[in-house]
């Protein structure tokens, strides 16, 4: 009614109906309300068009048969001693019952028919109680005589009844029967049989409708709890059968009698297991809540004996075993739905609760009816009104669980709208073509999108040409990429990036787009600062190897690579005068002067301090060169001014050529290597083309590096010995210095200008000279007694070697341990070696001198001399360096500093080794001067020990006629002198 008066005052107060608004009116709400009224007048007021009342419950007497075989007349005589009952329980038994009951005529020739209505009883056999005449034999397969299957029993018809008639049966029952007999008109019972066969119609029809719809709903939905709900339905409508006597037919067929009790078996516990399974996915999230999760595993796993039991068991045992299990579920479903209805009062759960309550009390009836015999409600309590009342109300549970699920959907479509709407990062949705379908707010105001006019606002007319086919290959590659991509630039606004995230979905492409625009520019910058120099903004050095490696890649393909190695000559005294401003400004300076020479692809990269690395790929050597020089004019040739101030500064560039399989670092140290030698160079250049002899060297130095990477002394080691000749008395000794040699693969001799660099850069040089120092020790503990006038054995030590601990220590433990040959030692020690730590290098002279060893500074006044050091330096000797020995005669300088150097060491008792010394007249020079000792090929050239050991003195190496001579006169003069003392090595201190 209020519906109807608010459908009458919208008519009233609003003349535009809108006819959607009254065609929803009348098919929503009148018509079903109609309909229901209607109905209900109809069950209430109007009268039954099936009426089936009528039947007369007969008394009868009973009694079950125990011996083997029993005829009729003994079985009648036994009944007539039974007692009178209205109606006989077997109580699961199977053997035959035998009954006997009185017919009475209704009228005068109304025809009589009785009921006999079990829906248990397997086959009855009846016979007239006064002759024993047969009239008829029945089971579920066939019948005979007058008996016919009626419902869910047989019936027996008597057309013509003239005067009361005893009759006698047996009968056989599967299950917990009721036996009991009823008296009808024929045409009474007829209409009872069609309004039971019409009502059986209607329930099979109505859940199995109701259940397709439920299972076509799950299947469309992907929703299990509807399929579990469809199989619940229509297990409903078996045990509804079964209680009624329907369960022999489906969908109007027979069932099979040797089908039927196994299906009435399979029926109980299917129904037991889905009520489980529909009870736990309806309240799935309620029972995780509940807990007690053992106790509900106890529902679960009881399942699995009744579905075993119905298998294998016979159907009266089969009985208590459902029986036992469904009572000990059914009293834990009603403990959870308690505890669900307590503590959540959902409407789900209310209705289901009613359902299942009302299946529950219906089964528990039906099984303590059937143990005990107890059937006082049949007629208003059985398995067809549960099951009509149970899947009405279960179709109310589901139908508040899809509202339940709608409101959530619903609300779950609002919250989602509002983030769509409130999202910081733009959504849009676009066709295949490209064109928007709808964008949110953040979109819109990402691009300035107004009004989306269909065929208007197209995905290229915001973004640079290329971005639809980028992300059109993007959604159809199913990847999880993302695409960067820019925006057209608007009047007066910068460029903006965007990185967009798209998927196809359902034939659309649904995406997200970010502005980035700060990112990418951070982005930028961080890769910039770590690829790129920060003061002159030129590659760094990690920037150039990139570069440089790509172009090494390219090498085999034919494409040439040149590679140059700049450094600025003097930088550092700039730096050092005027400060690091003021060398940073030409720094900058001098890379725009290169930049400006480079053209294509060629980069520079800043590798150190006034240091530059610049790639030429894809240039011939040639033209490489051409471009160096220009390089090398442009830095040297106008100053650099800053302030007031004129800097000039001037390169050298070192350029090579680079081959096919060269690894990074050998290229960048050959290029390095050659602009070392471009110091020296008129023009500041040096280049190296393919296959240069400086390639060679290069790389049989990197093999003598992998030589020395082992853990002892490589194989072809060797030592050989240069005679040092006294000037005082030439024939008199037998001195020599030592040289490490060491023998290649294929036989030849390596120098060791060539073994000590490589050792010094693998590391390896602390190994090397205590493999000289122990072998040499070794020599001469064998050799000693052939050595009566050697008085001194020079032997060099690296610097790194001294600055090793490890090393100092185990010298000094070979000289203590070797101290007769360690005081024929006399160490050699580099100026710059002795300068670099004096404090460690007097150390080291007071630790070796305490065994005897002579101390001698190597290569003296080609470093840097001061004379102040030397106060500080217990040495024995002073090697005067071979550049001032060379030649002196040419050079009077030359002359005089050796004099000098050989004035002081006499002052401070100090002996004088002059090396290199090439040819007679500088002998002579050397004898004039002072020197005490000389080494060179004018004496003698390097010797192998055995020859050293056959000498009698260094003098006896001389080849020239004329040194000889001269080098006679001298030991002749010195014999001569009467009482001239021993030449020795020994400190005049």
């Amino acid at each position: 009614m209020i519906k109807t008066s608010a459908f009458y005052k919208l008519l009233k107060n609003d003349a535009r109906i809108d006819p959607d608004k009254v065609l929803k009116f009348f098919s929503a709400y009148l018509v079903p309300v109609a309909i229901g009224i209607v109905s209900l007048i109809a069950l209430v007021f109007w009268e039954n068009h099936y009426p089936s009342d009528g039947g007369e419950v007969l008394p009868l007497q009973v009694f079950k048969q125990t011996s083997a075989e029993l005829a009729p007349a003994a079985a009648l005589r036994l009944l007539a001693d039974q007692p009178v009952v209205r109606h006989f329980d077997t109580r699961l038994s199977e053997k035959p019952f035998w009954l006997s009951f009185s017919v009475s005529p209704r009228g005068p020739g109304a025809p009589v028919s009785i009921e006999l209505p079990s829906r248990h009883s397997n086959t009855v056999v009846c016979w007239d109680g006064a002759t024993l005449q047969e009239l008829g034999r029945a089971d579920r397969l066939n019948v005979s005589g007058s008996i016919l299957p009626v419902r869910a029993g047989f019936s027996i018809a008597f057309p013509d009844l003239p005067a009361q008639k005893k009759v006698l049966c047996q009968a056989t029952y599967t299950g917990p029967a009721r036996i009991s007999v009823m008296q009808w008109d024929t045409a009474q019972l007829d209409q009872g049989a069609r309004a039971f066969d019409r009502m059986a119609g209607l329930l099979d029809g109505g859940l199995i409708v109701l259940g397709m719809f439920v299972l076509i709903t799950g299947l469309i939905n992907r929703e299990s709890t509807y399929i579990v709900f469809a199989a619940w339905l229509l297990a409903n409508l078996r045990m509804a059968g079964l209680s009624s006597g329907w369960d022999v037919q489906w969908l109007g067929h027979t069932v099979p009698v040797e089908w039927l009790f196994h299906a009435r078996a399979l029926t109980m516990a299917t129904y037991y297991t889905l009520t489980a399974a529909l009870f736990r996915n309806l309240f799935r999230d309620e029972l995780s809540k509940i807990g007690h999760a053992r106790l509900l595993s106890v529902t679960v796993w009881s399942c699995l004996p009744v579905m075993l039991s119905a298998f294998v068991l016979p159907y009266h045992l089969f009985l208590p075993v459902v029986w036992i299990s469904t009572g000990i579920g059914i009293g834990v479903l009603v403990f959870f739905l308690s505890r669900i209805l307590v503590l959540t009062r959902s409407p789900v759960a209310m209705w289901y609760g009613a359902s299942l309550g009302i299946t529950l009390v219906a089964s528990l009836y039906e099984v303590i009816s059937a143990a005990v015999g107890f059937k006082g409600l049949i007629g208003s309590i059985n398995s067809v009104t549960a099951a009509l009342s149970s899947s009405l109300l279960a179709a109310l549970a589901i139908a508040a669980q899809l509202r339940m699920k709608h409101q959530q959907w619903l609300e779950a479509q609002a919250e989602l709208r509002h983030t769509y709407e409130a999202m910081p990062i733009g959504l849009f949705t676009l066709n295949n073509a490209g064109q928007f379908i709808s964008v949110n707010p953040a979109m819109r105001t990402m691009l300035g999108i107004h009004d989306l006019s269909p065929g208007r606002n197209t995905w290229d007319a915001y973004f640079n040409e290329g971005a639809w086919p980028h992300l059109h290959r993007l959604v159809h590659s199913q990847s999880n990429s993302e695409l960067e991509i820019r925006c057209k630039n608007m009047p007066g606004q910068e460029e903006k990036r965007f990185l967009v995230k798209a998927t196809l979905a359902r034939g659309k492409i649904e995406g997200s787009l970010q502005d980035i625009t700060e990112r990418s520019k951070a982005t930028e910058d961080l890769q910039f600062m770590a690829n790129n120099d920060p003061l002159t903004k030129v590659l760094n050095r990690r920037g150039i190897d990139t570069v440089l490696e790509l172009a090494i890649i390219a090498i085999p393909a034919g494409i040439p690579v040149a590679l140059a190695y700049l450094d600025l000559d003097r930088f550092k005294l700039i730096n050092d005068l005027y400060g690091h401003p003021a060398g940073d400004e030409i720094l900058k300076q001098a890379c725009e002067r290169m930049d400006a020479m480079l053209t294509g692809g060629q980069r520079i990269g800043r590798v150190g301090g006034d240091e530059f690395v610049i790639v030429f790929p894809g240039t011939p050597i040639a033209a490489a060169s051409w471009v160096c020089r220009g390089i090398v004019d442009a830095i040297s040739a106008a100053p650099y001014r800053i302030g007031n101030k004129a800097f000039q500064v001037r390169v050298s560039i070192g350029l090579i050529e680079l081959s096919a399989g060269v690894k990074l670092k050998d290229a960048i140290s050959s290029a390095d290597r050659a602009c070392r030698e471009a110091k020296s160079a008129p023009d500041g250049l040096v280049v190296y083309e393919k296959n240069a002899a400086a390639f060679h060297e290069r790389e049989a130095e990197l093999k003598l590096v992998e030589r020395f990477a082992g853990a002892s002394a490589p194989h072809g080691l060797f030592v050989d010995m240069q005679p040092i000749m006294s000037l005082k008395n030439p024939h008199a000794s037998m001195n020599f210095e030592v040289l490490l040699r060491m023998r290649d693969t294929d036989g030849s001799i390596i120098p060791a200008g060539r073994i000590v660099p490589a050792a010094e850069g693998s590391g390896r040089i602390g190994m090397i000279d205590r493999w000289v120092l122990s072998n040499v020790l070794a020599w001469l503990n064998v050799n000693q007694d052939k050595l009566d006038r050697t008085q001194f054995v020079c032997m060099n030590l690296s610097g790194a070697s001294l600055n090793d601990e490890r090393f100092v220590q185990d010298a000094f433990e070979m000289l203590e341990k070797n101290r007769r040959a360690a005081s024929m030692l006399c160490l050699e020690i580099t100026e710059s070696v002795a300068l670099h730590d004096l404090a460690n290098t007097r150390r080291f002279i007071d630790q070796v001198r305490s065994c005897g060893v002579r101390i001698a500074l190597d290569d003296f006044g080609a470093g840097y001399t001061s004379f102040s050091y030397l106060k500080d330096l217990p040495a024995d000797v002073l090697k005067i360096d071979g550049s001032f020995i060379v030649n002196m005669n040419a050079h009077p300088a030359n002359v005089a500093i050796v004099e000098a150097i050989v004035s002081l060491a006499t002052n401070l008792g100090m002996k004088t080794i002059a090396e290199w010394a090439e040819d007679n007249a500088t002998v002579q020079t050397l004898v004039e001067i002072g020197v005490d000792y000389v080494q060179g090929y004018a004496v003698a050239r390097p010797q192998t020990p055995d020859r050293i050991l056959a000498a009698s003195s260094a003098a006896s190496f001389i080849q020239d006629a004329d040194l000889k001579s001269y080098v006679r006169a001298l030991s002749a003069a010195s014999d001569a002198a009467l009482g001239y003392p021993a030449v020795s090595l020994v400190s005049n201190r």
